[in-house]
């Protein structure tokens, strides 16, 4: 008998099922809105000129070598990513008490800066927006927290934020937790607090003493314009918080397979952070040792020459705006053919994602019978739609609500 007979099957993590599924299908209609990846008007994955670019110029250069980078990265890609996301003007900055580490894209700051509050500093709750990007939970239990919680986030009667539920759920929540919060473009819902709301909800944390940990993965592609992708964090640091910020680089450069990350460090004090570096040292080390250099270099090179840096500020403008363009197509879709319902939070939301208010039966009919290729939770990637298919993922949608009575989830 195997030593790993005991060793249980996991469930299929879905996003990736789904991928699975729809290359196997072979109908001529099928369409994928489930990978939370960039695609063109044509449906394929772009690789920003930007990139190709620096990619010839670092290849060129014959002064670069693969010898290790330091446990915490290459410090000219982290100090870059760190002034992409406070400003260049930041107090943080001018005084020395922030810093970038890179890390393995996203998720692997996450882990990284999960690690440190629970094993190093001692936190031990955690808390996520119900409903939240679902590797949250994974990440942070296995970074060592052991208290789960959930705070409020979307209104399925109104499609929008639950603000009320949200400042609730804050007020009750024991000092010292970690709140996950979502700097811009939240995933799934692509609904965000308006400025008036991030006030709020920093007072609450600020009275009841909570640790923000953001999640950034879309400044820049969020909307286009990364100053105003990056004004929650901003503000939360103008306000005097300590707190850690998880930066993905690849929605907004392209480098999906790349992960490229920097883990940014707010600090109230210079003293703490070395101290700080030396342990955050330690758990990466026992980690992964250090990071991949060739992405870093990519964003590194692009954020430090002016001629690239606009070069770059445009892709991320052709992306952000064929994605709203695609919100209005499809809203206007749906609006032409009279689908049941108020199909405004179409536009109303931002980002990569749009939660469309399919309830799960509604979205697994659309998948059988229409061959359109999304979560469960009724989540769709607007990437995934064209200009030629909105009209037939409309009218996919249309025949679902008419014909495919919900019975869970939200009210068409």
């Amino acid at each position: 008998m195997s030593r790993f007979a005991k060793v249980e099957q996991g469930p299929p993590i879905e996003v990736f099922a789904l991928n699975q599924q729809f290359a196997a299908d072979t109908s001529p209609n099928k369409v994928s809105l489930g990978v939370g990846a960039y695609r063109t008007n044509e449906g394929q994955p772009w690789v920003l000129p930007v990139v190709r670019e620096a990619e010839k110029i670092l290849a060129a250069d014959e002064k670069l070598n693969k010898e290790y980078l330091p446990v915490l990265g290459l410090d000219t890609f982290s100090s870059a990513a760190t002034q992409m996301l406070l400003g260049a003007d930041s107090p943080a900055l001018k005084e020395n008490r922030a810093f970038g580490v890179q890390c393995l894209s996203g998720t692997g700051c996450l882990r990284v800066g999960a690690e440190f509050l629970a094993r190093t500093v001692g936190y031990k709750t955690f808390y996520v927006s119900i409903p939240t990007w679902e590797n949250h939970k994974l990440v942070f239990t296995n970074a060592g927290f052991n208290d789960i919680k959930e705070y409020r986030y979307w209104s399925s009667e109104s499609r929008g934020l639950d603000l009320k539920g949200f400042l609730e759920d804050l007020n009750k929540a024991p000092e010292n937790s970690v709140i996950i919060l979502h700097s811009c473009a939240h995933n799934p819902t692509g609904c965000d607090p308006t400025q008036e709301q991030w006030a709020q909800i920093a007072d609450v944390m600020e009275k009841r003493k909570l640790f923000p940990f953001f999640d950034s993965a879309y400044q820049g592609f969020a909307s286009g314009d990364l100053e105003k992708d990056a004004w929650t964090v901003r503000y939360f640091v103008s306000r005097g918080f300590e707190l850690l910020c998880a930066q993905s680089f690849a929605k907004n450069f392209g480098l999906y397979n790349e992960r490229v990350g920097n883990l940014t460090f707010v600090t109230k004090t210079t003293d703490v952070i070395p101290k700080v570096k030396s342990q955050v040292t330690l758990l990466v080390r026992g980690m992964y040792s250090n990071p991949p250099s060739h992405g870093a270099r990519i964003v590194a090179h692009v954020l430090s020459d002016p001629k690239l840096f606009e070069q770059w500020k445009g892709c991320i403008r052709t992306m952000a705006t064929r994605i709203i363009e695609m919100r209005k197509a499809l809203r206007a879709a749906l609006e032409k053919l009279n689908t049941p319902g108020d199909w405004s939070h179409i536009t109303a939301q931002i980002g990569m994602f749009s939660y469309t208010g399919l309830t799960e039966k509604q979205s697994l009919h659309m998948v059988e019978k229409h061959h359109i290729y999304m979560l469960k939770s009724g989540r769709i990637s607007m990437c995934g739609v064209t200009p030629g298919n909105v009209d037939y993922v409309a009218k996919a949608i249309y025949e679902t609500v008419t014909n495919c009575h919900q019975t869970l989830g939200n009210k068409l």
